[in-house]
């Protein structure tokens, strides 16, 4: 056990070393924290978690002087936000998915009595939905300085959806053909971007139930641990040894990878974006690589 705890220490000044030069140099070695908490988390609530991750190690270190158990419990604080988050992200994209086919609606019925495309997309602009609204301002302005489908192409690139991508791709299109049948158009687009919408919320729901099932099984699993550390701690005398260490570090490890597979087939395929891209001088619709 001592060899191990001094091999530990040795480890941690190696890499307190490494990151000193490397911070030196100016150089990243690390990965941003986007890799384990959701995206939109502040830095200060990163911050917070992970030094509440390590202390919970450092405890569980201190109670069970199993150096597997406090790896294992750094780990699994770590992978938790990761896993449980991303819900308010989730929401606010089938949010946003949602304020896109309203505007693709608000921009047909406009057409009926503007002067044309440009000006259709002008009115709406000035009640596009909350979700958008920035997106949308911006867009106006920049048609009084731009040509229409450049601006369509940066708005695409904005909103980043393949829902608004489809419907920029559609009013590019239209502003090169005049407008000719865009209103059924919009309509059909309108409808499948909310059958999408209905169908992620259908997904989402199934995916908090199994959060909430983890939760609880999560809560099971450590409290039947506690119990059977306080009670009976004959039956854990094989995690004294080196190498009951390594075997604990391994189901810590095959915990967190079944928590990868569940978060990994509760994701949602997206399709393939379109989006507008520049060539040259001149704006082309493709698809995004």
């Amino acid at each position: 056990m001592a060899t191990i705890f001094m091999a530990v220490l040795g480890a941690g000044v190696g890499l307190g070393l490494l990151l000193i030069v490397q911070g030196i140099r100016g150089r990243r070695i690390l990965p941003t924290s986007d890799r384990f908490f959701p995206s939109g988390t502040s830095a200060a609530a990163a911050t917070a978690w992970l030094v509440g991750a390590l202390m919970a190690g450092l405890i569980v270190l201190a109670i069970t002087r199993w150096i597997g158990a406090g790896i294992g419990v750094v780990m699994v604080g770590l992978t938790l936000p990761w896993f449980f988050g991303g819900a308010r992200l989730t929401k606010g994209e089938i949010d946003r998915t949602q304020a896109v086919a309203t505007w693709a609606e608000m921009v047909r019925d406009n057409m009926a009595g503007a002067a044309g495309l440009e000006q259709a997309l002008m009115a709406a602009a000035d009640i596009a939905p909350p979700a958008i609204a920035n997106e949308v301002r911006v867009f106006a302005n920049e048609l009084e300085a731009r040509p229409i489908a450049e601006a369509l192409a940066l708005l695409g690139e904005r909103l980043e959806s393949p829902a608004a991508d489809l419907v920029v791709v559609s009013l590019a299109n239209a502003a090169r053909m005049e407008g000719r049948d865009l209103g059924p158009l919009l309509t059909r687009l309108a409808e499948s971007i909310r059958g999408d919408v209905r169908m992620r919320m259908r997904v989402q729901v199934g995916r908090t139930r199994i959060q909430t099932s983890s939760k609880i099984v999560l809560g099971v699993i450590g409290f039947t641990i506690g119990l059977v550390y306080a009670t009976s701690r004959d039956l854990l005398q094989v995690y004294d040894t080196a190498e009951g260490q390594i075997w604990l570090i391994g189901v810590f490890a095959m915990f967190i990878a079944s928590l990868g597979l569940m978060k990994y087939f509760a994701q949602i395929q997206m399709p393939e974006r379109f989006t507008a891209r520049r060539t040259g001088s001149r704006v082309d619709l493709g698809r995004l690589r």
